[in-house]
């Protein structure tokens, strides 16, 4: 088990006692130089503070042949000494209260921590081990080296308040941790400290790095920063910080274009190298996790090489370092950070800091040395030992006495920023509510061992721990709640460092971050009253411009994600948003516009009545089934003429309707097709023509039997005569018919939405069904006209006046001219064109076989009248 401090001061007496002396067993013997910068008031509970109250912008590395001493940090804070103040203030408020420790007086230990870790640990076991200032509670005590132990014991802090920097409370809860002794930290926000598994004594009034990471990412995400660049000080906050912020930048898609540390010593080489990677770098917006010092010595190389626009983001550690305005406002100007929540009063405070006076300023070195910073004089007997070792501490004229404070500007007495004051002022009451819970414990019923309570008075650090973790209570309005880990639920401001027109510093309140507030509306930001740095608006900080809908982000290999390039959607895809990471194929029915950002229905395609190509086609049909009829009516009409009667009368009748039905069967082919209609189109077009055919078949076969008939002892004619014409014609087509039967029982043609041929296009045709049943009727259809071609030219040379042989003939070749022409331009085109060209192959074909074989007995009939006489038809 740990060694109490108590134990370790009566060990080390008896190491250092002498031998046989009664004085080592019942004295507590101090090793060490008298201290006397501290500031210490008596109390039953005396609580330990350790402030940043000096530092030094030089920082060396011990070399443990020298002690240091105190003059090393000659750099007085008045901001810290504030802090300090609002310690005392708080602990002077809760004695001064009747409903809080009534029966319990507190008081306080005060040293300084020059932010730095030996100085910073040898103050805290300064203030465990119970040291005091003055002898119990009256003058300074003459045996400070040798003191008894009960006087000492009184003086412990079995708690301390502090200290502002992270790594150095790391130090300190590692050296502290054994003890159990708590550490309640103001300022110290680095995440490793809520790992309570390695610091379980630490708690904390300042939130941790971890909300102040997601608040930097969500905001640089808010503005649409994508490509910052990322640094701080080598320092286990500002390392930490950034590791984290990597971390949940990629969750917004955020990239950090550069991160770089650089030393706490910024020596020339150190600042060239960083603002070597800032001006090399494309992204002017940066995230910089550092104290004000360090931000000091970068300002000023970033006027010297004349830097401008760049958009500084501020981490809590500086976001409202006012001092830092007075050298370099032209180059803060748009600064935006956040900062922790403020208190708007605190009541009282500014009265305690403002009341001091020179005849009270002597209490302590650091309101003395103050006091000679802020006024640049000399008190008669000052204690300032850091001052002394300033080379014009000894020009200063001696202070008048007369000084005020209310007629100078001090960080000390602004209370108009009480952030971190605000943060000591909350550590305080913790430390006091934690105390009257545990007064008021009901034995039998408390937290320990058998139900036991702790003692107000004479308590165990560790038992004082136990309470810390478990209060909740209200400061100034606020409720103040702790997490598991010991971190306060957080809240920031959003602070925009604005120039006033007098040229001062103004940190506006443009918004804020609430840890608690559901998903998405935890950040809060007023862009309407933001000033930047340069322009009217947040400048742009992209690796690659966002791709637009329509497009989609290709990753570059071996780049950050924010560097991208931006790739079209691919053909049936599509994006709806910018900076897509992929497309989205469109459903089966509909398609991309023509910037591929929104799915519209795909268009319908086929012949239509209301399209000029069907209006001609259905023109044509009509004006090719009229002339049919038209020459049927005039072979009607004279049908007792001798032209008429010698060109086979009934067979010439039926072949003008079938003609004319042939021209009517393309109308079928126009509209928009369906499952019957698509029955009807194949088998009435294949039917027709085998009816054409088959009838020009039966006349060429009439004309061959009719001369063969007329040699001696022939009776052919007998075997062919109207009755077996047209059962020639019937069986012609009959074959036909039951091609056309088979092929609607098996497969049918049917209507199909064809997206095959374009994809933005649906085709609606008539889908064959079956291939083989559609190149059977063709087949066929080629069969019967082979036959007639055949016999028609068998019939060449019969006397012309009674002979249609050549006139079929032509017909036919025509006919296989346009057929197998048709074929493959059939086969090669697609969607409403290709029913064009079937149409126009049955157009074709049926007025070439009307003109072929009417145009000519017509001429005669209507322009040649006398022509038309049994004299000139039997001629020869």
């Amino acid at each position: 088990m740990a060694m109490p401090a108590a134990k370790l001061l009566v060990f080390l007496s008896l190491i250092w006692g002498k031998p046989g002396s009664t004085a080592a067993l019942n004295n507590c013997v101090f090793l060490g130089e008298k201290e006397k910068n501290s500031l210490y008031e008596d109390g039953d509970v005396v609580i330990g503070g350790l402030f940043p109250l000096h530092y030094s912008p030089v920082s060396s590395l011990p070399t443990y042949k020298t002690k240091p001493t105190a003059n090393m940090y000659k750099y007085f804070s008045s901001r810290a000494l504030r802090w300090m103040q609002t310690m005392t203030f708080a602990i002077g408020e809760i004695n001064q209260r009747s409903d809080l420790l009534p029966q319990l007086k507190l008081g306080f230990h005060i040293r300084d921590s020059c932010n730095d870790i030996p100085v910073s640990l040898r103050a805290s076991l300064l203030l465990v081990n119970g040291q005091p200032e003055r002898d119990s509670r009256g003058p300074e005590s003459k045996n400070y080296l040798n003191l008894s132990c009960a006087a000492v014991q009184s003086t412990v802090s079995p708690v301390i308040i502090g200290d502002a920097a992270s790594g150095v409370s790391m130090a300190l809860l590692r050296s502290l941790g054994s003890f159990h002794i708590p550490l309640v930290s103001y300022f110290a926000s680095c995440s490793c400290l809520s790992n309570q598994r390695e610091f379980p004594t630490f708690m904390r009034t300042m939130p941790s790095d971890a909300f102040q990471i997601k608040a930097l990412a969500h905001l640089v995400s808010y503005f649409g920063w994508t490509w910052v660049g990322v640094i701080g000080v080598e320092s286990d906050y500002a390392r930490f910080a950034i590791q984290l912020f990597l971390e949940e930048s990629v969750k917004y898609g955020v990239c950090a274009a550069y991160t770089h540390f650089y030393p706490v010593v910024l020596s020339k080489q150190a600042l060239d190298e960083l603002l070597d990677v800032i001006q090399m770098a494309s992204s002017k917006v940066i995230i910089n996790f550092s104290s004000e010092s360090e931000m000091q010595g970068i300002l000023r190389e970033v006027r010297r090489r004349n830097i401008i626009g760049l958009q500084w983001i501020a981490s809590e550690a500086w976001a409202t370092a006012k001092s830092l305005w007075e050298k370099f406002g032209d180059l803060l100007t748009g600064t935006l950070g956040f900062a922790i929540r403020r208190a708007d009063v605190i009541p009282g405070l500014q009265q305690h800091l403002t009341s001091l006076r020179p005849t009270n300023i002597y209490e302590s070195a650091f309101l003395a040395e103050f006091w000679e910073e802020t006024f640049n004089c000399r008190l008669n007997g000052s204690v300032n030992s850091h001052s002394h070792g300033d080379n014009n501490y000894i020009d200063r004229l001696p202070c008048k006495g007369t000084e005020d404070l209310s007629d100078v500007y001090s960080p000390y007495s602004d209370v108009t920023q009480l952030r971190v004051s605000y943060n000591v002022y909350k550590a305080v009451y913790l430390v006091a509510h934690a105390l009257q819970d545990m007064n008021n414990c009901i034995v039998g019923q408390g937290p320990f061992l058998k139900g036991t309570c702790a003692d107000p008075k004479h308590f165990k650090p560790w038992q004082l721990v136990h309470y810390m973790k478990h209060t909740n209570f209200s400061a100034l309005g606020e409720k103040v709640n702790f997490d598991q880990n010991g971190d306060p639920i957080a809240y920031y401001d959003l602070l925009n460092w604005q120039r006033r027109p007098d040229g001062s510093l103004h940190l506006e309140k443009v918004g804020f971050y609430d840890a608690s507030s559901p998903a998405g509306r935890s950040l809060v930001i007023n862009d309407s009253v933001i000033q930047w740095p340069v322009g009217k608006q947040a400048s742009r900080s992209v690796c690659s411009d966002s791709c637009p809908p329509g497009f989609r982000i290709a990753r570059r290999k071996g780049e950050p994600i924010c560097c991208f390039d931006c790739i079209p959607c691919a053909e049936g895809e599509v994006s709806n948003k910018t900076d897509s990471l992929e497309c989205s194929r469109c459903s089966k029915d509909t398609w991309p516009n023509k910037v591929r950002d929104l799915c519209t229905p795909k268009t319908i395609e086929f012949l239509s009545y209301h399209e000029l190509i069907g209006i001609v086609l259905c023109v044509v049909s009509i004006l090719g089934a009229c002339i049919s009829l038209s020459i049927l009516a005039i072979f009607f009409t004279c049908k007792d003429t001798p032209l008429v009667r010698a060109n086979n009368m009934e067979l010439s009748f039926l072949l003008l309707v079938f003609l004319a039905v042939c021209f009517l069967v393309g109308l079928l082919f126009i509209g928009e097709p369906s499952d019957w209609l698509c029955r009807i189109r194949y088998p009435a077009f294949g039917i027709s023509f085998a009816l054409c055919i088959s009838c020009l078949l039966a006349k060429t076969a009439v004309v061959l039997m009719a001369f063969r008939s007329t040699l001696p002892g022939s009776n052919v004619m007998k075997w062919f005569g109207p009755n077996q014409q047209r059962a020639s014609v019937l069986l012609g087509t009959a074959v036909q018919v039951i091609i056309c039967l088979v092929w609607l029982l098996t497969s049918p043609p049917h209507a199909n939405n064809n997206t095959d041929y374009h994809s933005a296009i649906i085709i609606i045709e008539c889908a064959t069904g079956s291939v083989v049943g559609f190149w059977c009727v063709l087949g066929y259809i080629g069969i019967l006209a082979c036959t007639c071609l055949l016999m028609a030219f068998l019939a060449r040379k019969l006397p012309d006046n009674f002979n249609e042989a050549k006139f079929i003939t032509f017909s036919m070749l025509i006919f296989f001219a346009v057929w197998i022409t048709f074929i493959p331009v059939y086969v090669s085109t697609a969607g409403k064109y290709t029913v064009a060209v079937h149409i126009f192959a049955i157009l074709a074909s049926a007025f070439g076989l009307l003109f072929c074989i009417f145009a000519p007995k017509c001429y005669i009939i209507i322009l040649k009248p006398e022509k038309n006489s049994k004299k000139n038809m039997m001629q020869r």
